[in-house]
């Protein structure tokens, strides 16, 4: 009796791109094909956050979402111990930046699709601590049939776990 086993079509995809991936000896670029924006008064590839204009449409509809003023407050990233990697991300909205953080800025007059705030810049705070783990980072959001959610492209990360928000530095 043969066995039949049920791939989805993204599990199909993934096995693919491993065995050519695999066959040529190299890793799959996670940002091929994918735009990426540099915050205001960086050059692109400075060591500092990026993101993709798929989480400015969706950091901009969610801060309208939550009343939170693109002038005055901004999405938060940093990350804390825990999750099965020993780090875990963390990401919410605050209403301004701290003493210390580091404050980038993007999509200036870049209007999305849906827009609320009419092409005003968001702004991503991030705290010296969680900065050494994240520099170089790309935030990007991801909406798929298996999937939704803001997903962290960390060159820093040496190892990660499979629900993708835990990992190792």
């Amino acid at each position: 009796m043969a066995m039949v086993t049920l791939q989805t079509a993204a599990e199909m995809e993934a096995a693919k791109s491993a065995s050519v991936a695999g066959e040529k000896g190299e890793k799959k670029d996670p940002l091929a094909g994918i735009s990426v924006l540099t915050a205001q008064g960086q050059e692109p590839g400075q060591k500092g956050i990026q993101i993709t204009e798929k989480a400015l449409k969706r950091i901009r509809v969610a801060m309208a979402k939550e009343g939170v003023s693109p002038e005055q407050g901004g999405l938060r990233v940093g990350i804390q111990g825990g999750g099965c990697s020993g780090l875990s991300y963390n990401i919410r909205f605050d209403t301004r930046p701290r003493e210390r953080d580091r404050v980038y800025a993007f999509g200036e007059g870049l209007v999305t699709a849906g827009d609320p705030t009419n092409g005003k810049a968001i702004r991503i705070f991030v705290d010296p601590k969680s900065f050494i783990y994240l520099h170089g980072m790309v935030l990007d959001f991801e909406e798929t049939l298996m999937r939704q959610g803001f997903n962290f492209i960390n060159p820093n990360s040496t190892k990660s776990c499979g629900c993708g928000s835990s990992f190792t530095a």
